[in-house]
């Protein structure tokens, strides 16, 4: 089934490439300038789409890192299960595309009137049309404690590199018969299966390493995606080791003490050996200083060219965005930014932009080789201004083995092809 999205997929955006971009000119002599904020997979993604677009535009990635270290499969280097070199990707492929020009870089401010983009140097960059493709930004207002310096004691990891690592290390220095403790925030954030993955990876680990070590997850939620899943690997592979409690169980995180490894609840204190504090998420500084975010904390946009709803000029993909039924994931970004891509080819050659189709593909592991994968369709509702899901499927509970470990397979070589794809 996932298989058969994928080649649907990519079927459909080849047939939007030839049929509605492909051959355009765009007006005037001078190329366009695009600015794509963000060279991960929403950013890199857009620029390979206008590289073969058809239409001659000057395409200028602004990314302020050295390298893409993917959140997905970042669980498995948290259980020693793949090291976080074989995350990591370069941007030499993107930036060797056609009109493509990488710029390291941080953006310090946008000027939506002028149409420019600064830089934290001072360089000033103009644009016909930029495209945020920032990601999440934490915001660290809602329990008490918890900023930038506490996220170094009690680590994240919710941005895969430097934070991955101490994390891990913190696993690995941690006593045997210690608590783990994953505190999820409240929705939405990036890739909602991620928290309750981690807990059962890490729980593989400990099963090998620390047999007497416990996870406990205190959930903002009383319920989480696929949860019947979970508890089914939980009870199969990890009896007795994962425990997780419900906001109505806990009345919810209101303060966290890093030095004392503590995490203050409704329901009384917990303490952690080693703490893994998710802090709620929004679009971020850069996307609320432009005047792009709403009262919600994410951009608005249109469903189907996924241009901003509050400046002309300037598209938003990927998690930073209100997607309506769309998860804030690594697919979703792709398969907006294609979407995005298209209809700004199709602008800059007055055309009108094609309707998308537009996909999530997920694969979530319960253990080493049990995998289940959620493959869903969406489609704009263009009155409702949002993006509604059209076709969903999951894995079911009660599956055979060897359903799960066909699946945890694919899900190796579906992430090669699909770094690929995005980053070459």
């Amino acid at each position: 089934m996932t298989r058969l999205a994928r080649r649907d997929f990519n079927r459909l955006a080849a047939a939007s490439l030839l049929c509605g971009v492909g051959g355009f000119r765009a007006r005037g002599q001078a190329r366009p300038r695009v600015v794509i904020v963000g060279g991960g997979i929403g950013g890199a993604t857009i620029a390979r789409t206008l590289a073969v677009s058809g239409v001659p535009v000057e395409v200028t990635v602004i990314e302020r890192k050295p390298a893409y270290v993917s959140c997905v499969f970042s669980n498995h280097y948290l259980a020693g299960l793949r090291s976080l070199e074989s995350l990591t990707h370069g941007f030499e492929a993107v930036g060797g595309r056609p009109g493509v020009t990488v710029r390291p870089g941080t953006v310090a401010g946008i000027d939506p009137q002028l149409r420019r983009v600064r830089l934290d140097d001072g360089a000033q960059i103009s644009y016909d049309r930029l495209v945020l493709a920032t990601g999440v930004s934490f915001r660290y207002g809602g329990v008490e404690g918890l900023d930038a310096g506490a996220s170094n004691i009690m680590p994240h990891a919710w941005q895969a590199g430097p934070q991955s690592r101490l994390l891990r290390s913190r696993l690995e220095s941690m006593d045997d018969g210690g608590v783990f403790v994953i505190v999820v925030p409240p929705p939405p954030f990036r890739c909602p299966p991620g928290p309750y993955e981690r807990a059962c990876l890490v729980a593989h680990y400990f099963k090998q390493a620390k047999p007497r070590s416990k996870i406990l997850i205190l959930d903002a939620s009383d319920s989480f995606a696929y949860q019947d899943l979970f508890e089914e690997g939980w009870a199969a592979h990890y009896p007795g080791m994962i425990e997780w409690l419900p906001a109505q169980f806990t009345g919810g995180v209101s303060a966290v003490d890093p030095d004392a490894g503590a995490i203050v609840t409704g329901a009384g204190p917990f303490e952690a050996a080693v703490a893994n504090v998710i802090p709620e998420q929004s679009a971020g500084p850069l996307a609320e200083q432009a005047g792009l975010t709403d009262e919600s904390g994410w951009c608005p946009v249109d469903p189907v060219t996924f241009a901003s709803t509050r400046h002309t000029g300037i598209h938003v993909v990927g998690d930073a965005t209100f997607g309506g039924d769309m998860p804030k994931s690594a697919f979703s970004a792709s398969s907006q930014a294609k979407a995005c891509g298209f209809a700004i080819a199709a602008d800059l050659a007055g055309a009108e932009a094609l309707r998308p189709h537009l996909f999530n593909a997920c694969y979530t592991f319960l253990g080493p080789e049990d995998a289940f994968v959620n493959a869903v369709t969406f489609e704009p509702d263009v009155e409702a201004g949002r993006i509604a899901r059209v076709h969903h499927f999951v894995n079911t509970v009660g599956e055979a083995p060897d359903v799960r470990q066909r699946t945890a397979r694919d899900a190796t070589s579906w992430y090669a092809t699909f770094m690929r794809d995005a980053l070459g």
